[in-house]
């Protein structure tokens, strides 16, 4: 808050409803000890694309939007993947098979994974980066989003453990 003069905040009327923003796009900054060679990283192994740098940050998109990671130098150890983001999570194009791909490619590029969940919407593989950001490749499957909201809710949103079979074709 800055040291503006104060504003009155007038109570809801009844039945009134506070307004809730209509995402259109998201994005997350990442603390790395190295933001050019995180950026290589995530080039190699994101297929993404660098869309702006500097000596403290890199800034990177899969390519549609202007930017879908920044990744900022860490000033201190502290800052790097010790607290705040638990992970960010990567809706896949494709279905299973897809995942499985995309898991085989990250076993050959030796990137350490965390685990691999079933959430009962979908599939989802946690893996790091080199800095310990943790990042989820997730695959949907249910069919609709209305399915998908029922089955995280039946089953809480359930984080089973799971396993998958690489694809290395």
């Amino acid at each position: 808050m800055t040291n503006a003069a104060p504003v009155h905040v007038p109570p809801l009327a009844p039945g009134q409803t506070l307004p809730t923003p209509r995402v259109l796009r998201t994005h997350v900054a990442l603390y790395v000890r190295d933001p050019v060679a995180s950026g290589r990283w995530y080039g190699e192994v994101l297929g993404m694309e660098q869309v702006a740098s500097e000596p403290r940050w890199v800034f990177m998109s899969f390519g549609q939007k202007h930017h879908d990671i920044a990744l900022i130098r860490a000033q201190t150890p502290a800052e790097l993947g010790t607290i705040g983001l638990q992970h960010y999570g990567l809706e896949i194009a494709g279905d299973l098979d897809e995942l499985r791909r995309l898991y085989g490619m990250l076993l050959r590029r030796e990137v350490h994974i965390v685990k691999i969940t079933d959430h009962k919407a979908g599939i989802g593989v946690y893996f790091t980066d080199p800095d310990g950001n943790r990042l989820e490749f997730f695959c949907e499957t249910a069919t609709t989003d209305e399915e998908g909201k029922r089955l995280m809710t039946e089953h809480s949103a359930a984080s089973d453990p799971t396993s998958l079979v690489p694809l290395f074709d």
